[in-house]
């Protein structure tokens, strides 16, 4: 049985360790728990693993909370907080339908992978006594994970073990799961990806954007506005999300190297064929970018609870093996993203020094196989 939802984010690593998992016992069963807003998305998602997993909606909600938001302004903000209290009904709600569906299904363990559908699932393990395992693949831990924590029986990170307050017995840094199709590419198969994404000329470098599952608007309208200047040199596979992706493609310039999709079924051909890739700061796409050795741009999400984003950007520029950006400073001025992406299209010493750096430190190629034998171990001591 596993739990996660809210974005990709919290749903492919579960993906990965699953499928070490059905690798090592071919007669396993699992279910996949998510939120009726992710559902569909989690179901796509799922559909890749090499058996089947069922999907299993329930309620649930979130506390919302904005990083760089006054105490005050939140407080006295009413929608918001109206929002939240109908969120903490729904909680009640997922776990009950938690509860029931754990106690028909008798699972040996729940993996919770993180967001906050995952908290009625875990509590619902803890008070039936089955096995609990997490993970937590931010730099810093999140609301949910803080408060199942102490239930589980083991926890995994994505991060070493220093930068979270679990309990260090329980506790193992394995990395972040990622599929094992996530891995550097040849020079070959690179030029494969870009000739089945579409673009005529395979050697052009090509920067690939994406802002994640949901997109990012900011990021959008930035690389539309600079398209035009960027082309001469280097082509573009804009992943816009669903919701932004018509408006990126008014504002952008029409040219023949300029791909503008609103997603693609498979992430492993994008980011296979890139180059150079912008992306944000979630925690499981950079294990993505840095297990396939890319030269990234990182342009963290500015508001997102808890700062995750930002801190999580924060060590990859502390290591040297990504360039980060401020989304604020560069929506006032775009030269500097600009300038970046030139020099890396121009310089592919450049971006192999930042690919390697990337995967060197970065790159657990292991994550979901630790992870697996974690869960696998944890089962045996259900009662």
């Amino acid at each position: 049985m596993s739990a996660g939802g809210g974005s990709g984010g919290h749903v492919t690593p579960a993906l990965a360790v699953l499928c070490e998992l059905y690798r090592q016992d071919k007669q396993l069963k699992a279910y996949f728990i998510t939120d009726h807003n992710y559902a569909q998305a989690a179901s796509s998602i799922m559909a890749k693993a090499p058996f089947d997993v069922r999907i299993k909606r329930i309620y649930a909600g979130k506390l919302r909370r904005y990083h760089g938001v006054g105490f005050w302004r939140q407080l006295f903000d009413a929608s918001t907080n109206l929002r939240n209290i109908g969120d903490m009904f729904l909680v009640g709600v997922g776990f009950l339908q938690s509860l029931r569906f754990l106690m028909r299904v008798k699972p040996d363990v729940v993996f919770t992978k993180g967001g906050y559908v995952c908290l009625p699932v875990g509590l619902a393990a803890k008070f039936l006594k089955i096995p609990l395992v997490i993970h937590d693949s931010d730099s810093y831990p999140g609301l949910t994970n803080r408060m199942l924590a102490k239930y589980a029986t083991v926890i995994g990170t994505g991060a070493p073990v220093e930068n979270y307050p679990y309990p260090k017995g329980r506790t193992h840094y394995v990395g972040i799961p990622v599929r094992r199709e996530y891995r550097p590419l040849t020079e070959r198969q690179q030029e494969k990806c870009k000739a089945e994404l579409g673009f005529h000329d395979i050697r052009k470098p090509l920067l690939v954007v994406t802002g994640g599952g949901l997109g990012a608007r900011n990021i959008n309208r930035i690389v539309a506005s600079i398209a035009s200047q960027l082309l001469d040199h280097i082509a573009i596979l804009h992943l816009t999300g669903t919701k932004n992706y018509q408006e990126t493609v008014d504002a952008a310039p029409e040219h023949v190297d300029y791909i503008i999709k609103p997603f693609l079924p498979s992430m492993t051909v994008a980011l296979g064929a890139a180059d150079i890739v912008i992306s944000r700061a979630g925690a499981t796409s950079l294990a993505e970018l840095a297990a396939m050795s890319k030269a990234v741009v990182i342009i963290p999400h500015p508001y997102l609870t808890g700062g995750h984003q930002i801190k999580n950007a924060s060590v990859y520029a502390k290591s040297g093996a990504a360039i980060v950006l401020d989304e604020e400073k560069i929506m006032l001025d775009h030269r500097k993203l600009t300038r970046i992406v030139l020099a890396l299209a121009a310089s592919r010493q450049k971006r192999d020094m930042l690919g390697e750096k990337m995967h060197n430190s970065f790159s657990k190629p292991s994550a979901a196989l630790d992870m697996a034998a974690l869960i696998a171990e944890a089962a045996l001591t259900k009662n």
